[in-house]
């Protein structure tokens, strides 16, 4: 069991987490600024985060178990390689889903209640697992992915304070979906060939590798006007933030110093290490913002 365990953690790649909760705590902690801060609504939103991330990898997966065994790139997954069955995971994928479910029902049974987590529960999930199928049918499939973790900042917003005010969430939410949106097309250039040959949709496929890095670049420009709108729509950041923002700036140029159109060696740096700091330096820039203003 402990051994199955760390193989279904290894698969989901559970670090990666940090791409999608640091912006759900910034959120949150933007939120609890003009609400009562509640112990039970920051652990619904971790339980939340975590449950809905593992199902939505868990299913990418298993779903493409066969595409992944096909692709000398991922042929050594856990799935393709035979070191986990397909019914284990679907089991892990179900477990995690109904984890889903039971934690938005958490912020039901505060005062004043509030029902719209549960509510829209079975919506989220299928819209966060539907992206796993979508590069068989749309080269968007980037684009359904940053709009799945754009829902991370949004419905933790909404599990605090419902819809109001949402001008902030939706600024935020729209930074990470340009965001997720832009490195997942640099990502996706190291299988450009491969999914024009396997009848896959992306960006990379469609439109080479060459203009997929052009389209990257306008995604993460987007993402940075965004935050600054953030700046202008609350009235809680201040020159820390702006200081931050500016931090950020320097990451996105140099992360897309790391990828060349004849060298894509460097993806998986600019992939993982640069945008892991990014999420969670924009947190501990807001937390600290929050604390000296």
């Amino acid at each position: 069991m402990p051994t199955t365990v760390r193989k279904l953690l290894e698969l989901i790649r559970f670090g990666h987490t940090i791409f999608a909760l640091p912006f759900a705590l910034l959120a949150a902690a933007l939120a609890w600024k003009d609400e009562p801060f509640r112990v039970f609504d920051g652990i619904g939103i971790l339980l939340c985060m975590v449950f809905a991330r593992s199902a939505a990898m868990a299913f990418n997966r298993v779903a493409d178990r066969h595409i992944d065994a096909r692709n000398p790139r991922t042929a050594a997954r856990h799935l393709p390689a035979g070191t986990l069955t397909a019914g284990a995971v679907w089991t892990f994928t179900l477990i995690c889903c109904a984890g889903f479910v039971a934690s938005t029902a958490i912020f039901a049974m505060r005062e004043p209640p509030n029902w719209w987590p549960l509510y829209f529960s079975a919506p989220t999930l299928l819209f966060v697992l539907g992206y796993s199928l979508a590069k068989r049918f749309t080269s968007l499939a980037h684009f359904w992915l940053g709009g799945a973790l754009m829902l991370a900042p949004v419905a933790a917003w909404v599990a605090i304070r419902g819809f109001t005010e949402m001008a902030v969430p939706l600024l935020l939410g729209g930074a990470v979906a340009a965001w997720v949106a832009g490195f997942d097309i640099l990502y996706a250039c190291q299988d450009a060939q491969f999914d024009a040959d396997a009848g896959l949709h992306s960006v990379p496929a469609r439109f080479g590798v060459r203009i997929s890095l052009r389209i990257a670049a306008v995604c993460h420009a987007v993402m940075f006007g965004l935050l600054g709108g953030l700046y202008v729509a609350s009235p809680h950041l201040g020159a820390v933030f702006l200081a931050g923002l500016g931090a950020v700036g320097v990451l996105l140029v140099y992360e897309h110093s790391l990828v060349r159109a004849d060298d894509l060696t460097r993806v998986n740096r600019a992939f993982f290490h640069v945008n892991g700091v990014i999420s969670l330096g924009l947190l501990v820039v807001v937390l600290v913002q929050l604390a000296v203003k």
